[in-house]
This record gives structure tokens, C-alpha cells and sequence, in this order.
């Protein structure tokens, strides 16, 4: 089962990203941009330039999950940091259908810890 959970540590890449990069650019961006362990089960976040476009890379125990949505119209609202907490507030939140697409789900505010690199 493929599943996003609040329990798990998401972090944001620093910048756009060129969303034609599959797993293995993504995966090199997270070892030497983000100076991460890309198999540590932890979940990566990468906008697009134009920011219609999101992609999320994880490791599962065996092998890399990677997430992508496109948006047919507008553009996501990239998240925004709070200086109160030193955490990044994601107001979206993905879901899969059974057959492992992306379907949309109720809006919700959550804050989600996001590990920022300068």
C-alpha cells in the first residue's frame, strides 16, 4: 500500500525543478542539493517552475515511490514558511485511488515539518 502519512518527515526542495528529471534525477538531487539520505524513507518535494506541477519522491523498504500531479488549470501555492514554529504549512494533501492514481481530496491545513536547507 502506497500511503503519505503525517508521521512521516517531508522535505522541500529549494528551488524549481526540471519535472522532465524521473527517479534517478530526482534521487541525485536529494544526495547533493539537499545533502539527504533519499533512502531513508523520509518523503522529497519538488515544484515545478511554473508550479503547476509537483512531484514527490520516497523510498518504500524495496524500491522508490514517485509521486506526480499536474495541474489542468491554476497553480499550486508553494509552501510557505512560519516563523512562529520554523515549519513550512501545507495547505493540500494527496490521495491515491485503488488504482494507484492520483485523485483529489478535501483541502485541510496542516502543518508538516519541512527540513529547509540554505
Amino acid at each position: 500500500m502506497f500511503a503519505l502519512t503525517d508521521g512521516m518527515h517531508y522535505y522541500l526542495c529549494q528551488h524549481y525543478v526540471d519535472m522532465r528529471k524521473g527517479m534517478t534525477g530526482l534521487y541525485r538531487l536529494v544526495k547533493s542539493d539537499m545533502s539527504l539520505s533519499p533512502v531513508s524513507g523520509d518523503v522529497f518535494v519538488f515544484f515545478s517552475r511554473k508550479r503547476d506541477m509537483v512531484k514527490i519522491l520516497r523510498w518504500d523498504t524495496d524500491g522508490f515511490i514517485l509521486y506526480q500531479k499536474r495541474l489542468e488549470e491554476g497553480t499550486f501555492e508553494v509552501p510557505r514558511s512560519n516563523p512562529d514554529t520554523g515549519s513550512y504549512e501545507l495547505s493540500w494533501n494527496f490521495s491515491f485511488d485503488n488504482a494507484g492514481r492520483l485523485a483529489p481530496v478535501c483541502q485541510m491545513q496542516e502543518t508538516v515539518p519541512i527540513e529547509v536547507t540554505f
